[in-house]
C-alpha cells in the first residue's frame, strides 16, 4: 500500500502539472516537494494546498488510519479596536498530531511540523519582501 507521499506524487504526476508550477504556488522549494513525497504521512493543510493546486480531491485518498494530522477550524479573530473579523488569521489552518508511544514517531513528526513552519516563514518573506 502506498503510503501519503507516494499518493501526493502520483496524483501530481496524473495532473499533468509541472512540479515548477507546483512548487512556485505553493512557495516552496523543489526539494522541499521532492522531500514530501518521501513522507510517510503528510500535514493535512500541505495536502489541501496541493490538491487546490492540482484541482485533486485527496478526501478519498488518504483513510482515516493513514491521517495522522487533524484539521481544526481555528477560532475566528477579531481586531479589538475595529471589531472587524481578521480573516488573515482566522483562514489558516492548525493541526495537533495524535500522541505517538514511539519517541522516533513523534519526533519526525516534530521534524515535519518545523519544515512546514520554515515553509510558511519563506512563504510570508515572500509576500512582504517578494522574490529576490
Amino acid at each position: 500500500m502506498p503510503h501519503q507521499g507516494e499518493i501526493l506524487q502520483e496524483a501530481i504526476k496524473n495532473s499533468g502539472i509541472s512540479i515548477t508550477r507546483i512548487v512556485d504556488e505553493l512557495g516552496i522549494t523543489r526539494p522541499t516537494i521532492y522531500r514530501k513525497f518521501k513522507e510517510e504521512t503528510l500535514d493535512y493543510a500541505f495536502v489541501k494546498r496541493v490538491g487546490d493546486v492540482i484541482s485533486h480531491d485527496f478526501s478519498q485518498d488518504f483513510t482515516a488510519l493513514q491521517q495522522t494530522v487533524l484539521p481544526l477550524v481555528a477560532p475566528i479573530v477579531t481586531n479589538s479596536v475595529t471589531g472587524v473579523i481578521d480573516k488573515s488569521v482566522a483562514s489558516k489552518q492548525t493541526a495537533v498530531s495524535v500522541i505517538e508511544p514511539d519517541i522516533a514517531k513523534q519526533l519526525l513528526a516534530l521534524q515535519q511540523k518545523y519544515i512546514a513552519l520554515l515553509e510558511s516563514y519563506n512563504e510570508l518573506l515572500l509576500k512582504v519582501y517578494g522574490p529576490k
